[in-house]
């Protein structure tokens, strides 16, 4: 593409009238994502240049095409190409085609790797998780815990000829579920997201109690599935450990309160259980923005590891997206983004890097 064909092309895109969801939502992440502090926990383990090859491309434009990958559910390739269709994404990535080409998916895949080799999914987590206290968005008294299953595909067309071994069956109602389960502790006052384990969906939810516990908690919510956690001696050895007390906010099963003589006594008790699942509900949040939001309803690598670690982008990024500011990325004038855009430096896009100055709502 020539240079002035890009320049006009980037020029009409800028005046049109009407913004796109995806513009709209590429502004608000492209604002609240805290970029520099993000790009920091990579920068250690992330190739320089100086060796023999091209030079590797800048962290800040690879995290942002992996962010797309995650938002958009896309393969390596599919990336590649939706960046090479869409002017919205190449904005948001920086790209100018009359200059440069979009890194292709074996960049990408590499960059992918890297971050699963040094589990730096599970750092990117916690880098949110301390902006987010930091902000006194994400507290530690309270936690609520809960899983929910994901689906592995069924087909067979491989090299083996066999689905992943590392996914299960599990029986849910009357229905039977095949693949693995994402389990999460959040926070009981804002639902955000403070640990992610993943296992196969034939692991039961209650084992994972005492590993999403953080060990400052006063309370823990759960709903019926978790009854008896007390009981378990990994729960037991984690409690022993933390000098405070911590008091179980565990619903009842169904059958017991079902059998209940009709009266004040019945009513009380559903009084009781509605509470607690009002509470209870935040921890279903983040299940919406991943699995409905992020369309991430099937897991898209083989084994648990590369899933958990797609997991934890995951629930970093539904964070950041719950806590957006919503006046973000809302039409101005004749269809202009306002955006506070600081100056680039060598490291940084060449187009400009969108700090996340505004504060977190």
């Amino acid at each position: 593409m020539d240079k002035n064909d890009a320049l006009v092309t980037q020029a009409k895109y800028g005046a049109k009238k009407k913004l796109t969801r995806r513009d709209l939502f590429l502004a608000k992440m492209g604002v609240v994502v805290p970029w520099s502090r993000l790009i920091a926990v990579i920068e250690p383990h992330y190739p320089t240049s100086g060796k023999r090859g091209r030079p590797p491309i800048g962290i800040e434009r690879m995290l942002r095409m992996y962010f797309i990958q995650q938002w958009y559910g896309l393969a390596d390739v599919a990336v590649e190409d939706a960046i090479y269709d869409s002017q919205a994404l190449r904005n948001f990535c920086g790209i100018d085609l009359s200059v440069e080409s979009v890194p292709d998916a074996t960049t990408l895949m590499g960059f992918r790797h890297l971050l699963e080799t040094h589990e730096l999914p599970q750092a990117l987590l916690k880098e949110v998780n301390a902006l987010l206290r930091e902000r006194g968005l994400l507290m530690s008294q309270g936690t609520l815990i809960d899983a929910t299953l994901i689906a592995a595909p069924s087909s067979t067309k491989n090299k083996k000829h066999e689905r992943d071994p590392a996914m299960h069956q599990t029986k849910k109602g009357n229905q039977w579920h095949s693949g693995m389960k994402a389990h999460i502790g959040a926070d009981d006052q804002s639902g955000l997201v403070h640990t992610v384990m993943s296992a196969a969906a034939n692991v039961s939810d209650i084992s994972q109690t005492a590993a999403l516990m953080h060990g400052e908690e006063t309370r823990m919510g759960a709903d019926a599935g978790y009854v008896g956690a007390t009981q378990r001696e990994e729960v037991q050895k984690k409690l022993q450990d933390m000098p405070q007390e911590v008091r179980w906010h565990i619903a009842k099963r169904r059958k017991p309160i079902k059998e209940m003589v009709e009266g004040w006594q019945k009513d009380l008790a559903l009084a009781h259980e509605k509470l607690k699942a009002s509470i209870r509900a935040k921890v279903e949040h983040p299940f919406h923005i991943v699995k409905n939001i992020f369309k991430h309803k099937k897991t898209r690598y083989k084994g648990l590891p590369k899933n958990h670690a797609q997991l934890n982008v995951l629930f970093a990024l539904s964070m950041i997206f719950a806590r957006r500011p919503k006046g973000v990325g809302k039409k101005q004038g004749c269809g202009v983004l306002t955006f506070v855009v600081l100056l680039s430096d060598k490291d940084r896009l060449s187009t400009g890097a969108i700090e996340p100055v505004l504060e977190y709502g």
